[in-house]
């Protein structure tokens, strides 16, 4: 079962990742690491990296990398990225065939603040593959580039939206996987429909444009893997927020490892 848990109160990483701690230190599956540090207003900032090795499968281990937090006042995601990885401590076989690597919190002094900029100001899904010397930026593009992961899931909130969307990036297998995690997770809360989300063309809650300077894979990497935004409703209920969260991920999980079941008979 999915522990809920609720908005920080005092915004302090300790305690969101408290339970995770506690986890890894009895699970050979759940690894806890630092991505990288750095200093603002003369503190040592890091970006926490969770490491879970699923049960294997026929196929080769699937890496796919989950972020959140990019915008420090959007919670919801970074405690369903928590509330998922403990419930994959207890039920590790729904990982099968998956080794996930976890950024819960990508703008720790915005999560500390609140705020959806960093301490410096600045809105860090503006700036990546940019040139950026924003140390967040820096650590995460280290990330993307040195394990090329087979898929990245990016989890947003959007205080201006009634209900649920995603971005697909426009590739077909993208839409393949978004839409049945947003009929997953309609069940929690309800999806957006208008024709224009974010000021983008949409249908049925699938976006294929997005905004430059988003977090995304290096452009050269090849093959290209999936890459998908998950928006929900920021002022929905927490709890809510976070069970669409799990509900679209582990629908995600289901449907790309049927995906690749199905490839290797082609």
């Amino acid at each position: 079962m999915v522990q809920l848990l609720q908005p920080p109160v005092s915004r302090d990483l300790r305690a969101l990742f408290g339970p995770l701690f506690e986890l890894a230190e009895h699970s050979q599956e759940l690894t806890g690491t630092m991505a990288g540090t750095f200093f603002s207003d003369e503190r040592r900032h890091g970006i926490p990296r969770f490491l879970f090795e699923g049960p294997k499968a026929e196929h080769d281990p699937i890496r796919l990398a989950l972020f959140a937090g990019v915008h420090g006042d959007e919670p919801a995601g970074c405690a369903a990225l928590v509330s998922l990885l403990c419930d994959l401590a207890q039920n590790p076989a729904k990982a099968t065939g998956y080794d996930l690597v976890v950024y819960p919190v990508c703008n720790p002094t915005g999560f500390e603040d609140n705020t959806r900029a960093n301490r410096a100001g600045l809105d860090l899904n503006r700036e990546f593959w940019r040139g950026s010397a924003q140390p967040e930026v820096v650590i995460l593009e280290n990330e993307l580039r040195t394990h090329r992961f087979d898929g990245i899931i990016t989890l947003h909130a959007d205080d201006t939206s009634e209900g649920l969307y995603g971005y697909a990036h426009g590739r077909v297998l993208n839409e393949a996987l978004l839409k049945p995690a947003l009929r997953a997770s309609e069940q929690v809360l309800p999806r957006n429909r208008a024709g224009v989300i974010d000021g983008f063309e949409a249908e049925e809650g699938v976006i294929h444009r997005c905004f430059e300077g988003v977090l995304s894979a290096p452009r050269e990497q090849r093959p290209q893997p999936f890459d998908l935004i998950f928006e929900t409703p920021a002022l929905a209920p927490h709890d809510l927020q976070v069970l669409a969260c799990v509900a679209a991920l582990e629908t995600i999980f289901s449907e790309y490892r049927g995906f690749i079941a199905h490839a290797q008979y082609l």
